[in-house]
């Protein structure tokens, strides 16, 4: 018997010791619960360099759904079906049931190339977006250039420079949502209904003293490279011309007593225009919501049905995919157990088929008490509520089409609670109630609501 222990020791000693001795990568947000309310990453221009080191981490996520939604003003929502590749029109809703919801899994390989110098890469191994692993995205860091001479040491001091294909910093929403399996970040099942988030190619220059900070940046404002020309087909309006997006941000951000921290933060984001942006639809994972509020008559295992994509369940979309101007206000407040995280955002856009903009407007605040050692359970409640006009104005085409001039309004409350078994491993759960107010009877989600629970085992490392 003692052999076999001695054998067992001798077999796991070398795994003990690697975990013991994880590479060190300077300036990264960590994927466990360290990782929470840290908006940009940390800048430490002390960290010594002794070679390049390679550190793999993982988040992983699982829930168990029980909703339920309705929406009796919509016109034939008794009607309407996916069977056989074939969809019959109308406003039922999909039939869903309590069960578990498809695992999703996010994998990142994080390199130390020199000092000061780091890679990121992450993927998507599972989600429920896409079914293929897929890469998200993949940036380079300097905190330190490779250039000699005070000047540029002085100016490294307080800048950092991000450049790739990466998660634009618009807003600090984006820092508390969930993002596929890693979803210890957030306390709640989702981030906002309007979701500011997508991934584009460019850079990102930060400058950072005294707890002031202000970032410039420029991307392409679409979701993956494209160097083809804009066909009219997918430009009615006759602008067939390409603009970056343009993202601006500053704010202050500081411990400013034992126990108690301050951030606020202003930002803008915006595309002229663009040849597809995705700012309110650029999430490639998808959400903890699944199907809930969506079509019948929509194909279940599509990224897009009958009227909205089935990934972005319980979002709104208000679909400025032509052009956008966006603005975000938000302000973070930590006295000892105490979270209050606020955001107010307001944005104008259109398609390329319309020939006027339109407006949408949203604020959010959540409040989440942390206690315990360490922080290890927390309770927390949300309101989220938006307010847009749909594109086009109208639902249904032709003769019979019903123009609506109004706008339309979403809101959610949400009540969470979780415990971090370590550090690495969270149980969490939430109740939400979510209304659609003011569609037109046209449209499927008319006098729509979900309501029910959802329950999220997660793993970051």
């Amino acid at each position: 018997m003692k052999s076999k222990y001695l054998l067992l020791t001798v077999l796991l000693s070398p795994v003990a010791l690697m975990a013991q001795q994880q590479p060190r990568v300077a300036n990264l947000r960590a994927y466990d619960q360290s990782g929470i309310n840290v908006f940009e990453d940390p800048k430490d221009t002390a960290a010594i360099f002794d070679g390049l080191k390679v550190k793999f981490g993982a988040g992983f996520t699982q829930q168990f759904q029980n909703l339920k939604h309705k929406n009796p003003d919509a016109l034939n929502n008794n009607v309407g079906a996916y069977s056989n590749g074939v969809s019959t029109p109308g406003n039922k809703l999909k039939v869903i049931t309590a069960g578990f919801q498809t695992a999703q899994a996010n994998l990142y390989m994080d390199v130390q190339l020199a000092d000061g110098i780091r890679l990121n890469v992450t993927s998507y191994l599972s989600s429920k977006h896409h079914n293929e692993t897929w890469v998200k995205g993949g940036y380079l860091q300097f905190d330190k250039l490779p250039f000699k001479g005070q000047i540029w040491t002085d100016i490294m001091k307080v800048t950092t420079i991000k450049v790739g294909h990466y998660e634009v910093n618009y807003g600090d929403a984006h820092f508390r949502r969930s993002d596929g399996g890693q979803a210890l970040y957030n306390p709640f099942m989702e981030g906002n209904i309007m979701d500011a988030y997508s991934t584009e190619i460019g850079g990102e220059i930060y400058v950072k003293k005294n707890g002031w900070f202000g970032m410039v940046g420029a991307t392409n404002g679409m979701i993956k490279g494209n160097v083809d020309s804009l066909y009219a087909a997918k430009n009615s309006d006759g602008d067939l011309h390409k603009s970056p997006s343009i993202l601006l941000k500053a704010g202050f951000d500081k411990k400013i007593a034992k126990d108690l921290r301050v951030r606020v933060s202003a930002s803008y984001y915006g595309n002229q225009s663009s040849g597809g942006n995705v700012l309110y639809g650029g999430d490639r994972s998808g959400s903890n919501y699944q199907f809930a509020m969506e079509e019948n008559s929509a194909n279940p295992s599509s990224t897009t049905g009958a009227g909205t994509p089935l990934a972005f369940s319980g979002r709104f979309n208000p679909g400025f995919s032509k052009k956008v101007n966006a603005v975000m206000l938000n302000g973070f407040l930590k006295a000892k157990g105490l979270e209050l995280f606020g955001t107010y955002e307001t944005a104008s856009g259109r398609t390329a088929s319309e020939t006027s903009t339109r407006s949408a407007n949203q604020y959010a605040v959540d409040a989440v008490y942390r206690f315990l050692k360490d922080e290890k359970l927390f309770i927390g409640a949300r309101y989220n509520a938006v307010s847009a006009r749909l594109a086009n104005n109208a639902a249904g085409t032709g003769a019979g089409a019903i123009v609506y001039t109004g706008d339309v309004k979403v809101n959610r409350f949400a009540a969470a609670a979780g415990w971090f078994l370590t550090r690495n491993v969270l149980l969490k759960g939430e109740y939400v109630i979510q209304q659609y107010k003011d569609f037109p009877v046209a449209d499927y989600r008319a006098g729509g609501q979900f309501n029910g629970y959802v329950i999220e085992a997660v793993v970051g490392f």
